[in-house]
């Protein structure tokens, strides 16, 4: 879906609030991987992606502003935090498996629009085997008995007709029918898992399924959940999973996105002491992967040269110069973005499609119950957010969940017994509510 980077800042301004310069630097690089798709073939292999690093406090929009870019781009998107992985000789993840795990999540994604695609088709077809089973098609007969079969048929043209109204209005589900299922390899093949077979999303079942292939067994069940199952083994039936996984590959090669969280957690030099000892080692395994490189999966080789990677860390300690500097250079852009101020909280509370007030409401009118905000509430609550993470970790807009759910928290437990179904929330209830977490430093600290 190409359209134009403007557009996709509007697109992001509906569900984050500020950090402007951030939200033009990916709708740009967003915009030139379409643009890619329409150069010559013989240069656009040659145009890399250009990978970003967001820099700035937890909280600000770092992974949301990636995760939306995903789901406007319908690419596959991976969020992997960079401390989890390790040096490939030490214990942990080795980071070949980002590429794996994204690559599933494409097949996955794939996949599922093929099932949506097909699902009416399949649906159709688990009907007409449940309806074969209840009532087995009747033979039709030659010559002088051709009078008898037409007759024949129509009966149970007419019986079937009738049993498939009673099916498609619920009135057979609590009775039973008996069908064949698919049996499992046998449990003892399962409990087997050489080392490196289980990293790369492999199994037992997968290697030796064609060669020891499932067998049938009868099982009775209900005929909701009959039809559930046969639809099922339709739907799989109409899905080509080698046309799955050739684009689900393909997606990943052209449009996947990894979102690399606290990447600032394996800068700095090496001290020899902990986990220290495995950053740059983390760093040169990341090189080839984000310079672009052959991943093994278990669908395939995939190469990894225009996935487009967003690193993100507060860098409050070490800074991007910290990292080696051949990782430095291929993520040519940086984007320094800001702190969250009070202002910046009360539109975060209101503004946003998703913003956190519009989620309380919902949640609340669940009950039958209505709440409203007053404006000196809701500048209260942006007020005492910005207080604490000044005065204690900045988390961002994170705060304002806990500070939401203090506040909200005697309304929520006790929705299903109140005597009016009204909530009336003002800045002295605000105040009232948090103004002894606040002032215990120590409390707040704990609490907020």
């Amino acid at each position: 879906m190409k359209t134009s980077p403007r557009e996709i800042v509007d697109q992001l301004d509906q569900y984050i609030i500020g950090q402007e310069a951030a939200k033009r630097a990916v709708a740009i690089a967003l915009c030139n991987r379409w643009r890619r798709q329409l150069v010559s073939d013989e240069l656009r292999e040659e145009i890399m992606p250009n990978n970003i690093i967001l820099i700035g406090p937890t909280g600000v929009g770092k992974t949301e502003m990636a995760r939306r870019l995903a789901k406007l781009a319908h690419a596959p998107f991976m969020k992997v935090e960079a401390s989890k992985f390790t040096e490939v000789g030490y214990v942990g993840r080795d980071v070949e498996s980002i590429i794996r795990d994204l690559v599933d999540i494409s097949v996955d994604m794939v996949r599922s629009e093929q099932i949506e695609q097909v699902q009416n088709r399949a649906e159709e077809l688990g009907r007409n085997r449940l309806l074969d089973i209840l009532l087995p098609p009747a033979a039709t007969g030659e010559s002088e008995h051709a009078a008898k079969s037409r007759e024949s048929l129509q009966r149970y043209e007419r019986s079937r007709d009738k049993l498939t109204t009673q099916l498609l209005e619920g009135k057979l589900d609590d009775r039973e029918v008996e069908i064949e299922v698919q049996s499992d390899l046998p449990s003892m093949m399962q409990i087997i898992s050489p080392i490196g077979v289980e990293e790369m999303g492999l199994n037992i079942q997968d290697l030796l399924g064609p060669m020891m292939p499932r067998k049938n067994k009868k099982r009775r069940m209900h005929i909701n959940e009959a039809l559930i199952y046969l639809t099922q083994e339709e739907t799989q039936k109409l899905i080509d999973m080698e046309d799955v996984i050739r684009e689900g590959i393909s997606r990943v090669e052209q449009a996947g996105i990894c979102f690399i969280d606290e990447i600032d957690k394996i800068a700095g030099e090496e001290n020899g002491a902990g986990l220290d000892i495995s950053r740059q080692g983390v760093q040169r395994d990341l090189l080839p992967i984000v310079e672009g490189t052959t991943v093994l999966t278990k669908y395939g080789m995939v190469q990894t040269d225009h996935i487009l990677f967003i690193a993100s860390g507060a860098f409050s300690v070490s800074k991007p110069s910290d990292l080696i500097p051949e990782l430095q250079g291929r993520f040519p852009i940086r984007v320094e973005m800001d702190s969250l101020t009070a202002e910046d909280f009360v539109r975060i509370l209101t503004e946003p499609r998703n913003a956190l007030i519009k989620q309380y409401k919902a949640l609340i009118a669940t009950e039958g119950v209505e709440i409203d905000f007053t404006r000196g509430a809701i500048a209260e609550i942006a007020a005492i957010a910005s207080e604490v993470n000044n005065t204690a970790e900045d988390i961002g807009a994170r705060r304002l969940h806990t500070i939401m759910t203090i506040l909200l928290e005697e309304e929520m437990f006790n929705l299903a017994e109140l005597e009016f179904k009204k909530i009336h929330i003002t800045k002295t209830l605000v105040r009232a509510r948090l103004k002894e977490i606040i002032a215990d430093e120590d409390l707040s600290r704990y609490v907020l």
